[in-house]
């Protein structure tokens, strides 16, 4: 394995000169405002998070200020971020917060893994970017950059494995773990990128093993993109503007407008019933869950 002294000092001199300017690493970043952060920078890129994380801190800068409004809210100031479930996951963190903890952000990682809606990644990284924890942080990013500079591989795997996780855990340095975590986060997204690496750039190359190696080309399954257009999330994602945008409950017409297949737009308005995105009325109007 490289030896971790060869990557510390690189890639955290790399991170002093080209961190990016972001809220939610700004010395007065809330707990509570890096845990929103977290959550929604899962599978969405910065740049869509920026606005909405600032409307957020805006409207709920506290979970309690989040928890006393109904969860139908949360899923309005959404926005587009994708997949809307995560809003709710997030009021019901905030109600367990502000009802279990005093309305403070607990700052250990086991009570933080045990709110709603928190993995053990995000418990990691708010115990870790918030307070200060000696947490290995495991997101792709992080997770692409050890797989190259120590594995000598392209990509890592599909899901965390045990051996990713004690690899990074052996490479936590005794001392600022919260910033190597970040740097190294930080490198994956603006340097070792998945589809252009931009190795010229990157503070390691000299010892990185994929590099060193020839750059051997990923032997695992294909990596499929996302396909989005004409599928259920699309559907999913029309029917839902049209109740975020909606200031009371609206009639089956107007959501039968913006799909044209009634198969699969039944389907999708059935899934958002069942995720707990919508609610349908006596009168078979919709709207945001309200509780």
């Amino acid at each position: 394995m490289v030896e971790p002294n060869l990557l510390h000092a690189p890639i955290l001199e790399w991170y002093a000169d080209n961190a990016r300017d972001l809220p939610w690493r700004a010395s007065d970043a809330t707990p509570w405002g890096v845990l929103v952060s977290e959550i929604m920078l899962q599978q969405t890129p910065v740049i869509r998070v920026l606005p909405i994380w600032a409307d957020w801190m805006r409207r709920w800068p506290t979970p309690k200020a989040l928890a006393a409004e109904p969860p139908g809210e949360a899923v309005r100031h959404w926005g587009r971020l994708g997949y809307p479930r995560r809003a709710l996951r997030l009021h019901a963190c905030a109600q367990a917060i502000t009802d279990d903890h005093g309305g403070e952000v607990p700052d250990d990682h086991a009570t933080l893994l045990a709110l709603p809606g928190i993995g053990e990644y995000t418990a990691a990284a708010v115990a870790s970017f918030a307070f200060g924890g000696r947490h290995a942080v495991l997101d792709t990013n992080v997770r692409r950059v050890f797989a190259r500079a120590v594995r000598a591989e392209e990509y890592p795997p599909t899901s965390t494995s045990a051996v990713e996780r004690r690899l990074a855990e052996a490479l936590l340095p005794a001392l600022g773990a919260a910033r190597w975590g970040v740097a190294v986060m930080e490198l994956g997204a603006l340097v070792c990128t998945a589809r252009a690496p931009r190795c010229a750039d990157c503070p390691i190359s000299g010892v990185c093993a994929w590099r060193l190696a020839g750059k051997p080309p990923h032997t695992g399954p294909a990596r499929k993109g996302q396909t989005y257009a004409g599928t259920d999330r699309q559907c999913r994602g029309r029917l839902l503007a049209v109740l975020r945008e909606a200031h009371g409950p609206v009639p089956k017409a107007a959501l039968d407008v913006v799909w044209d297949d009634a198969v699969q737009r039944e389907r999708a308005l059935d899934g958002l019933i069942a995720d707990g995105l919508a609610e349908v009325l006596p009168d078979d109007t919709y709207r945001l869950p309200q509780s």
